[in-house]
């Protein structure tokens, strides 16, 4: 049954099985993962982890660009299957194409209703917080995430060229 988990530097060798499956250097939605992340040593898996721990203190001053969010990977077991963050607040970029949340699952756990899951409890974590509505954006050619996002009531507002290619940009209301 798969669950939720803040991101532990103990299943390390579980999540470079699920990057070498999305494929090196491919972007992982809801992972956090930056190209100069140093993800393959045990050291820099760690440094990474704590950052992603680290991201929803509002205290703590964030590089330029990045918002507050919670980090969750998408497990059965020890297996990490895929991710999703829950950004706290929207900036001008997460406005036009981010959203409040990301997700992803890896390919080989597609299509057994995990981004569905994921969705559906990160939307939870975003009522309990008072976030409503939530902006969810998903690429245009993507049928599959946008029926996820239309199962948890996503209301497409528009569809349109960003930073990030061509956007489906959906609301979801959390009350």
């Amino acid at each position: 049954m798969p669950e939720l988990i803040t991101p532990t530097a103990r299943l390390h060798r579980s999540w470079l099985a699920a990057l070498d499956d999305w494929g090196r250097g491919v972007h992982q939605d809801g992972s956090g993962l930056k190209p100069s992340d140093d993800v393959d040593s045990p050291e820099g898996f760690a440094t990474w982890v704590r950052g992603l721990r680290e991201g929803a203190d509002e205290s703590r001053p964030l590089p330029e660009g990045l918002v507050p969010a919670l980090y969750w990977w998408i497990v059965e077991g020890d297996e990490v299957l895929g991710a999703v963050t829950l950004r706290l607040r929207l900036n001008d970029f997460l406005m036009r194409a981010g959203g409040h949340i990301g997700y992803g699952v890896r390919p080989a756990a597609r299509r057994r209703g995990l981004a569905t899951f994921a969705l559906g409890e990160a939307l939870a974590e975003a009522a309990r917080r008072g976030i409503d509505p939530v902006l969810v954006t998903c690429d245009v050619d993507n049928t599959a995430s946008a029926r996820t996002i239309e199962r948890h009531g996503g209301v497409l507002e528009d569809v349109r060229d960003t930073e990030l290619g061509r956007l489906r940009r959906y609301w979801i209301r959390t009350r």
